[in-house]
């Protein structure tokens, strides 16, 4: 199997493993008493539902809210889309819908939420006193500062009206069955779409450090709330929401092992780095980069032929005016690391499809990718800094493109190594 080919088929097992038709439906109970509400928010959420109609055998109904182009078609389940990931109206008005519908339920009635990546941007219903545009402007800060995604989720707790356990207290005394796929990194539930069926133990206060650390300027009403303790969240130990349920049904670590199942039936050797790597995007190609290196050279820690294969979130600290993405940006680090090294190789995406703000999932590289750019006259040192990596690839047909996957467990990464030492 040729290296593009194998680091694609890779990519699609991570996604295909996270499918909510294979993940949610051994976590469906049988129907109880009571009425059955579903509502769930996320990239994956509309496929989650349609798992849900397809498989569960009672009676249900219900709201979730996905983003525009993941919507598919449920016949007892209201799909809604909206923004992400700066939040719109729409998502708003959703999330407004979405707490009226389980409002007045009694503890016969159970809830299904079902919430994955993206919801945080999905359900921007601000509290009391601050508005849309304050929240669009919070985003677009937080997505630019470099922010980790636990930090920019702990600043959007603490000014929604429905995350932080926030939705979960509202659904009380009816039983809450809240299913996770994960897109953070060591499966934080209340860091997925910000935790809006589960208790949050972090604080206002918490959230200004974030806010001082990063130098993001806040709306006046913004840091009113949260300097007041206005913002407070769900607390662990609340009488609302006990008894609850939570059950993760995909995460990073499971696409992980479905990609390394690919590779060792190629007959090529996986090692699995972690599902939780952190940190700027261009450190963590370089990083990479250099392990790759010494794999190549020296036959260090591991010997070629061999994989290099990781997930989590990285971030970028956007300072140029380039087409960027987190994937995109550490792919570009990596080959600029890398030098051109022979019978080295590397793809990262975005399980989603969706790369920073593009629609496009990711791109790869070899070891020709350097000498391509030069003899079109790009300078990948300037794309990087431009942070340009969607341009990049693009201008070099290396982007990969797979459309809406309607799922979500975070980064893929991998480096091939062909020969070495």
């Amino acid at each position: 199997m040729e290296a593009k080919e194998l680091l694609k088929a890779m990519f699609d097992a991570a996604i295909a493993a996270a499918q909510p038709a294979l993940c949610i439906p051994p976590h469906l109970s049988a129907p109880r008493r009571g009425r059955l509400v579903v509502i769930g928010a996320g990239k994956a959420s509309a496929a989650m539902a349609r798992a849900v109609e397809r498989h569960y055998p009672g009676k249900l109904e219900g709201l979730v809210v996905t983003r525009y182009g993941y919507a598919v078609p449920c016949e007892r389940i209201e799909i809604v889309e909206a923004a992400h990931p700066v939040p719109d109206a729409a998502g708003l008005h959703a999330a407004e819908r979405m707490l009226e519908t389980v409002r007045g339920l009694t503890a016969d009635d159970t809830v299904l939420c079902l919430i994955s990546g993206g919801g945080s941007s999905l359900l921007p219903l601000p509290l009391e006193g601050i508005t849309l545009e304050d929240k669009q402007a919070v985003s677009r800060a937080l997505l630019a500062s470099g922010a980790s995604i636990g930090e920019m989720n702990c600043v959007r707790r603490h000014l929604s009206a429905i995350k932080g356990g926030r939705l979960a207290a509202a659904c009380h005394p009816a039983h809450v069955v809240t299913l996770l796929i994960s897109d953070v990194p060591g499966d934080e539930a209340c860091d997925i779409a910000s935790g809006p069926t589960v208790a949050d133990a972090s604080t206002c206060a918490d959230a200004l450090d974030i806010v001082r650390r990063y130098g993001i300027a806040l709306p006046g009403k913004v840091r009113q709330v949260l300097e007041s303790g206005a913002g407070e969240s769900v607390k662990p130990g609340d009488p609302r929401l006990a008894g609850h349920e939570v059950r993760f049904v995909a995460t990073p670590q499971m696409a992980l092992e479905a990609a390394a199942r690919v590779a060792g039936e190629a007959g090529v050797a996986v090692h699995i780095l972690g599902d939780s790597l952190e940190g700027e995007a261009r450190d963590v190609g370089k990083v990479m980069a250099g392990m790759a290196l010494q794999v190549a050279r020296r036959g260090q820690p591991f010997k070629a032929p061999c994989i290099l294969l990781s997930g989590g979130e990285t971030t970028v600290t956007v300072r140029g005016d380039g087409r960027g993405g987190r994937n995109v940006e550490f792919l570009l680090s990596a080959a600029i690391a890398l030098r051109g090294e022979p019978g080295v190789y590397g793809l990262a995406g975005d399980t989603d499809g969706v790369d920073g703000q593009e629609e496009i999932a990711g791109a790869w590289f070899a070891p020709d990718t350097l000498q391509r750019a030069f003899d079109k006259e790009i300078r990948p040192m300037q794309s990087l800094d431009r942070n340009d990596g969607h341009g990049f690839f693009q201008a070099l047909g290396d982007a990969i493109v797979t459309g809406p996957t309607l799922t979500n467990v975070n980064d893929f990464r991998a480096l091939l190594i062909t020969a070495g030492a």
